[in-house]
């Protein structure tokens, strides 16, 4: 589903573990695997610096990915200096990624605000989508368990979808994927859709149409090599995509941002952001604008 990675990693989000798994992503049918690390310019001095230093000690901590590349892999490492963010757009342009890894730790849409995040600022700007890892889980893994999670990092997604524009887009981002590649890493696609049983109109004749619908996305998404599955559940959007998402052996949450705000916007507030701010499943965010 996704060959071309871009891993950002700042160090503490512990995403540069990945570096002793490159055979792993390898069998997860990733074949070109970029490893990246920004440092900030030095500002001590009165024109902004390379801190060289910082550079060769970064290298030096993704030298492993190099170690063990399988054939027919390609592994990079690369180091730039500046703005985090405008250096992660450019690699992903230079390096044509399919898909950029990020870390993103559980805070308040209000925390992401103040203090920041190259997480959010990229979401907004790129064309790939963005896997969001959480470095608390990350760090924990012992190797067998990494091992695993990076074998099998997109076989299994769970599509939220309501019918709605944003989900719509993110059902053709998924399309777009597995018609190009059907022996890609996606063995199952769960389309969930949540019926939301706050409203007047009777929960059981929406689910059914909820249901009917479902199915006609399903017909579209068959014949290419993934299995699809769909599920109709009544209650808290949230809460029971969350529920869905433990009771079934998913790799990762799907989902794309509608075109009322970007990723995390404080003054909008929607199922997307909740799903970001909440879930400690992998995340893979599509962009609205692709």
């Amino acid at each position: 589903m996704f060959k071309r990675v871009l891993i950002c990693t700042d160090f503490s989000d512990s995403l540069q573990r990945l570096a002793d798994f490159v055979p792993d992503l390898a069998q997860g049918c990733m074949n070109h695997i970029v490893f990246f690390h920004n440092v900030p310019l030095m500002t001590s001095r009165e024109i902004p610096c390379v801190d060289e230093e910082k550079v060769l000690e970064a290298k030096a901590l993704l030298k492993q990915a190099e170690s063990e590349v399988p054939d027919g892999v390609t592994v990079k490492i690369e180091v730039a200096s500046g703005r985090a963010s405008d250096n992660i757009i450019r690699a992903a342009k230079k390096h044509n990624s399919d898909i950029i890894f990020s870390g993103m730790t559980t805070k308040s849409a209000l925390n992401e605000r103040l203090f920041g995040s190259t997480t959010l600022d990229i979401a907004d700007k790129v064309d790939a989508p963005i896997l969001i890892m959480r470095p608390q889980l990350v760090s924990t893994y012992r190797v067998a368990e990494l091992s695993q999670r990076c074998q099998h990092l997109f076989n299994y997604l769970l599509v939220p979808y309501d019918g709605s524009a944003s989900a719509k887009k993110l059902v053709g981002h998924i399309k777009d994927k597995i018609q190009s590649d059907p022996t890609g890493a996606l063995e199952t696609c769960l389309l969930c859709w949540v019926v939301d049983d706050s409203g007047r109109i009777s929960s059981k004749d929406l689910a059914d149409a909820a249901q009917t619908e479902l199915a006609r996305v399903k017909a579209e998404l068959e014949g290419f090599g993934t299995e699809i599955i769909t599920e109709v559940r009544v209650g808290n959007p949230l809460e029971e995509i969350l529920k869905t998402g433990e009771v079934h052996d998913i790799s990762a949450i799907a989902v794309c941002s509608g075109k009322s705000g970007g990723i995390l916007k404080l003054t909008v507030p929607s199922f997307t952001n909740a799903i970001l701010r909440e879930s400690w499943h992998p995340i893979i965010h599509f962009p609205r604008h692709q």
